[in-house]
């Protein structure tokens, strides 16, 4: 055989063993995503936790809601909605929901939560974080990949996938279970400062607020509205209020500080 002959011969042995290994690998379990939260429990909480599914007022226009919760990772977990049917509430949301999560993820630390709302001072003109809300773009393939029918059930096309987006108002929270945190939790389809509220019952039905600390020390990762007539927020981390009476259903959960002390 000639030298040809013996390398085309090595090559075509190399190949089919590299094939060989790869559809090996493919056979493969892959390893399950490590999730704080399934789609199952979502869905129920959320349900419970918004006015049309029977549960409290959130202020605000009590509206149906979306969820979605992403892990550690910043990989969607779960997608839920709060009606029966997938246009009870506003479509435009369930992208939001994910982008959401994905920023109270991303700004949070093992010792320190940062729910979206307590970023919104620090975005606008002149903050310390201005710009921040076009860092970091969505994937459109990935939001709007599938089909409407499959939006917000098990089988969510954004599920087991990275979204991206960064959100600078009420709604988002991260998730801290046992061992620090778990990835974010966020809700949309009503004010933010209704999002905010929504999110806060969720993550407490859910036993996964044991927050250490935030930019509110004892209210933790509340929602500030310290932003006053100039537009101004003393504490940096305000969030200016909505038309309802989102802020005061916010006190009385635990989930907001209204005025200019900071608790």
């Amino acid at each position: 055989m000639g030298k040809r002959s013996v390398t085309t011969a090595a090559a075509i042995l190399i190949a089919a063993f590299s094939m060989l290994v790869a559809l090996n690998a493919q056979d493969q379990p892959r390893p399950a995503m490590s999730c704080p939260v399934d789609h199952d429990q979502l869905a129920d909480i959320l349900k419970k936790s918004v006015k049309p599914g029977g549960g409290p007022s959130n202020g605000g226009l009590d509206n149906n809601e979306w969820a979605a919760v992403v892990n550690r990772q910043g990989i969607v977990c779960a997608v839920a909605y709060s009606g029966s049917k997938v246009d009870d509430q506003w479509l435009g949301s369930r992208a939001i929901a994910a982008e959401k999560a994905n920023t109270a993820n991303a700004f949070s630390l093992k010792n320190k939560a940062m729910a979206t709302g307590n970023l919104y001072a620090g975005a606008q003109p002149g903050g310390f974080l201005f710009g921040a809300a076009l860092s970091n773009p969505p994937s459109p393939e990935i939001l709007y990949a599938g089909t409407q029918d499959e939006f917000g059930t098990a089988h969510d096309p954004m599920v087991g996938k990275p979204v991206g987006g960064m959100i600078v108002f009420g709604g988002g929270l991260a998730l801290y279970d046992g061992n620090g945190i778990a990835g974010a939790l966020s809700v949309s389809g009503d004010s933010s400062c209704a999002d905010h509220n929504v999110a806060w019952r969720v993550r407490h039905l859910l036993g996964l607020d044991r927050v250490p600390a935030g930019i509110s020390p004892n209210m933790k990762d509340a929602i500030i509205y310290d932003i006053g007539p100039d537009g101004k927020s003393p504490s940096g981390f305000g969030h200016p209020k909505c038309n309802g009476k989102e802020d005061q259903i916010a006190v009385d959960l635990g989930a907001g500080v209204s005025g200019n002390v900071v608790r």
